[in-house]
């Protein structure tokens, strides 16, 4: 006869609470995962990106220097990073089994199996276990971050440039027409 105390101990729940401390169990295979990309925020930084975009053209036109780098698409903008999603389960010191979720990457010997660590953890959406948004490794004394691609490393520093400007461009022949 199986003692149901023991079936309920090895069933994986998910945490409510904000901090997790426990031993790392096991780090599953990880997945990718894709950072979605609001619209309007697209189409503002490409709408300001395209402003200054057309003055460079014209720039070099004059110049008459062909060439330019190579663009992306609407489509590969519009689609977002990918990232490294990892399971992790946690057991508490009550013998509880957790599952979590490691965004983006760390270093390898940042957090092994059996490893004490005090999770600080994040909600996500309803079907999803909460993610991990910072890791103290209280065996080795590490604090660790976990990082993921975001939509501003995503569309990267040139373009977000350009829309910096193109705004700016705006703004100021806004500012010169309500002057005169």
């Amino acid at each position: 006869m199986v003692n149901m105390d023991s079936d309920l101990r090895n069933r994986v729940v998910r945490p409510t609470q904000r901090i997790l401390t426990g031993r790392v169990v096991r780090f599953m295979d990880g997945y990718p995962r894709e950072v979605r990309i609001g619209q309007p925020v697209l189409v503002a930084v490409l709408t300001a990106a395209s402003v200054a975009g057309l003055l460079v053209m014209l720039v070099r036109a004059a110049l008459s220097r062909a060439g330019g780098g190579a663009r992306r698409t609407w489509k590969d903008l519009r689609k977002g990073p990918e990232f490294l999603v990892t399971p992790v389960r946690v057991r508490d010191d009550k013998g509880l089994l957790y599952e979590v979720e490691l965004h983006g990457h760390l270093p390898q010997s940042a957090v092994h199996p059996s490893d004490w660590v005090q999770l600080t953890l994040r909600p996500q959406d309803v079907d999803l276990p909460p993610r991990i948004e910072r890791i103290v490794n209280l065996t080795t004394g590490q604090l660790l971050t976990p990082r993921t691609a975001t939509v501003w490393s995503h569309l990267g520093p040139p373009l977000l440039i350009q829309a910096v400007l193109g705004a700016v461009l705006v703004l100021l022949v806004a500012a010169a027409v309500v002057l005169t």
